[in-house]
């Protein structure tokens, strides 16, 4: 039996009696239900899906995009650096003589160099003859004599009458000068790169060039 036909029956009742009995609308509501096996009437709504339902519906493969297989960073290529360029040494045996800053050994102003430099006792110079200027023995060189500690600076020109020798400056110790006298030393040098053209002129003077990695 359906609701509508419960109404139908019910209204000519409703309108022979003006009020409801207490018990009617409950029974009548129980028997539209039993009658009609519907649902109860405020039926619990279908659950919809999760995001994580749909997520777990994605396959784990396609989750995260996979490394390409196969590469793999290659190491930087490594390029051979330049060998430096070979120490050239300039070795040559020359006279050497010893003075000090005394009028009598130079001039009126025996502290001033040839060039302008001053001297000082304990500073170790030397004075060269012209010619060894020509093999790169110039102003500011350093050199090293056989037999003495340290380098010497090339600070002072001797007269022009003097070739292939050099002159040791020690200051005011007239014994120690005079002790030294002349001797033979080997003196050695590194030229300035680009003291060039003088190679034919070393070797004629006796000069050996040395080559070192």
């Amino acid at each position: 039996m359906s609701i509508a036909f419960l109404h139908r029956f019910a209204r000519p009742a409703v309108a022979r009696s003006r009020a409801w009995s207490p018990i009617a609308f409950p029974l009548l509501l129980a028997v539209s239900v039993g009658l009609t096996g519907c649902a109860p009437l405020h039926a619990r709504p279908e659950r919809h899906k999760t995001n994580l339902a749909i997520e777990s519906d994605i396959p784990e493969s396609s989750a995260l995009p996979s490394e390409p297989e196969g590469e793999s960073e290659e190491p930087p290529s490594s390029s051979a650096e330049p060998s430096p360029p070979p120490t050239v040494t300039r070795v040559l045996v020359v006279k050497a003589s010893a003075y000090n800053s005394r009028r009598g050994q130079t001039d009126a102003t025996p502290s001033i160099a040839a060039w302008g430099d001053r001297l000082r006792p304990g500073m170790k110079v030397i004075a060269v003859s012209r010619d060894l200027l020509a093999l790169g023995l110039r102003r500011g060189q350093r050199v090293e004599i056989v037999g003495l500690e340290g380098e010497y600076v090339v600070l002072d020109r001797m007269p022009s009458r003097w070739q292939q020798k050099i002159d040791i400056y020690m200051g005011n110790d007239v014994r120690a000068a005079r002790n030294w006298g002349i001797r033979e030393v080997e003196i050695r040098w590194q030229p300035d790169p680009e003291d060039v053209g003088v190679e034919e002129a070393f070797e004629a003077a006796g000069g050996v060039v040395e080559t070192a990695n």
